[in-house]
């Protein structure tokens, strides 16, 4: 509030994916749906005598014109629980574990297993927002490349990121580790990566390099 006047921009999710007895639901956010309906009156002149021809043939064009936005905007919030529930199905352990447990996901991926094109997943997804039991997240933010691991098995680079997050935040002020060191500690827990990917991946982050983040008492 010192440095701005900027209004906060808060983030309302689109879908929430709730915890239920069999497993997870996607739930769609219906609060933020107008609620769209034909307006009776004109639907009623057009079955009356009374209105003429011209009357008649543009009100019609009108009607169809209501009824195919309708469904569009149906289609719309259907499409949009479709590829969240795909999304999470690749993200399952996410839901129970957090961060560091997401899949390398891909578009295409998505694409595949709900039989749409990769174009389509792109846009359905871009500003759209869901609420798990692990926070609120962009649907963007669960797509990411992977690094394999010793086990021959894939994390998310998201994972990785939020690794060395938790390592920092958890580091000795006074003897901050090096890029090199936390490449060590990743790798002693199956994670090959090289010092120039965490380097690149603190940058990202907004984290100072070790020389910066040195505390003096």
């Amino acid at each position: 509030r010192d440095y701005t006047d900027e209004p906060p921009q808060y983030v309302v999710p689109d879908v929430y994916v709730v915890k239920m007895d069999s497993g997870y639901a996607v739930v769609l956010n219906e609060d933020e749906i107008p609620n769209l309906t034909l307006n009776k009156e004109y639907q009623d002149m057009l079955t009356t005598s009374a209105t003429g021809k011209v009357a008649r043939d543009y009100l019609l064009d009108r009607l169809k014109s209501a009824q195919w936005l309708i469904k569009s905007i149906q289609q719309r919030q259907s499409t949009l629980v479709k590829v969240t529930e795909s999304i999470m199905n690749f993200q399952h352990d996410f839901l129970d574990c957090g961060i560091t447990t997401l899949k390398p996901l891909v578009l295409r991926d998505v694409a595949e297993d709900v039989g749409m094109h990769e174009s389509t997943i792109s846009r359905v997804t871009s500003n759209k927002y869901v609420h798990t039991p692990q926070g609120t997240f962009e649907l963007k933010f669960f797509f990411s490349s992977g690094i394999s691991k010793s086990d021959g098995s894939f994390v998310a680079s998201q994972s990785i990121k939020t690794e060395i997050e938790n390592i920092i935040r958890n580091e000795n002020a006074k003897h901050p580790l090096s890029d090199q060191a936390i490449a060590k500690i990743l790798k002693g827990k199956g994670v090959e990566i090289a010092r120039r990917t965490v380097a690149k991946y603190r940058e990202v982050l907004g984290i100072l390099p070790s020389n910066r983040r040195k505390k003096h008492y």
